[in-house]
């Protein structure tokens, strides 16, 4: 019984990665280099999207997507645990800043929210909601993700 249970888990985790890598090909790829980007943010600050003194994630969200509303608490859990990490989260596809506030305040996020364009959408070849990337000191990916992501999922990349 038991090992017919460690199988059909083993099955069912491999099939999940094996989409989920499927899913990725379409974002760019380890080791890249990503475009630096500045972009205005809710306080009316400008943001820098890119490297910075500490690696970084860019979360990708729209207002709209249900699974961002439900992923994004596991950012800002790993956010809050993680001194050693900064964090930017992207908002795309919306309809006027309102939406996007209504999105911060509802989740009550403490990590920049960038209002984010076409052209930052095309550059990082955003596909789907929440898309996120890890990004090192020497602005090179390391990690990237399509999709809800677990707290432990998240902390497990930016490690």
């Amino acid at each position: 019984m038991f090992k017919s249970l460690a199988i059909q888990i083993f099955v069912f985790l491999l099939i999940f990665q094996g989409i989920s890598m499927l899913r990725e090909t379409s974002m760019l790829g380890y080791s890249e280099s990503v475009p630096q980007h500045n972009l205005p943010t809710l306080t009316g600050d400008v943001v820098s999207v890119g490297a910075s003194d500490k690696p970084i994630v860019v979360y990708f969200f729209a207002p709209w997507c249900k699974v961002c509303h439900m992923s994004i608490k596991n950012l800002q859990k790993t956010y809050e645990g993680h001194g050693d990490i900064d964090v930017i989260a992207v908002a795309l596809d919306f309809a006027g800043k309102h939406e996007v506030e209504e999105f911060v305040g509802s989740h009550q996020l403490t990590f920049p929210v960038a209002l984010g364009n076409e052209r930052i959408k095309s550059d990082y070849q955003i596909s789907g909601y929440p898309s996120y990337y890890v990004i090192n000191e020497q602005n090179v990916i390391t990690s990237k993700s399509l999709g809800y992501s677990t707290e432990l999922g998240l902390q497990l990349r930016v490690l």
